[in-house]
């Protein structure tokens, strides 16, 4: 089960996901929508590695740290994601407002991450259901 709910397997099919999601858009569509995914989907991939990083380090901060230092790396671990978050919308906003970037299509794209994860956790739990334990 660990390993259908791997980061490495998850970035992957995110990866296989987007390029499906592009390509798909590109001859269903036009290259406006295309360039609308791939660009909602490179930024949602990044900030799941992103955040995946940071909660790595918080947890390794944790070990071993005093209550005190545990709160101080809480509140890093928080401005930080604001951080990312805030950073995020300045992207988005640059690319609707300065590029000829199909809003939809970067909707769509900023699902990948979601996607992936909702059928991965599909794919668990249909192999748990069907593995007959």
């Amino acid at each position: 089960m660990e390993e259908r709910l791997s980061l490495s397997r998850m970035l992957a099919l995110s990866w296989l996901y987007l390029a499906v999601l592009v390509l798909g858009s590109w001859v269903i569509s036009s290259w406006s929508f295309a360039w609308g995914v791939l660009v909602g989907g490179v930024i949602s991939i990044a900030s799941f590695q992103v955040s995946y990083r940071e909660m790595l380090r918080f947890f390794r901060s944790l070990e071993g740290q005093p209550a005190e230092k545990g709160k101080k790396t809480k509140k890093g671990l928080i401005v930080k994601f604001w951080l990312r978050l805030f950073v995020i919308g300045l992207v988005l906003f640059f690319f609707i407002k300065f590029s000829s970037i199909n809003v939809f299509g970067l909707i769509l794209g900023l699902t990948t991450v979601v996607f992936t994860i909702t059928f991965s956790a599909l794919g668990v739990v249909w192999g748990y259901y069907f593995s007959r334990r």
